[in-house]
């Protein structure tokens, strides 16, 4: 699922989090808040350098 980094202090990163349908209208869905920990943890245990995080919560392709 994750790509393999060799030299991972090089790379700077932004995170694309967005919505899950099935999360409908909560005030910030658990699949954002889900997917914003599992991002958070795969930068940190490979030393990567977070710039931004954009973040889909209220757009989904289902009414675009």
């Amino acid at each position: 699922m994750f790509l393999n980094i060799s030299e991972p202090h090089n790379f700077k990163v932004g995170a694309y989090i967005r919505l899950s349908k099935e999360d409908g209208d909560k005030q910030e869905s658990e699949s954002v808040t889900n997917q914003r920990n599992l991002i958070l943890r795969y930068i940190k245990e490979n030393h990567l350098e977070l710039i931004d995080e954009y973040i889909d919560d209220g757009a989904s392709r289902y009414n675009i």
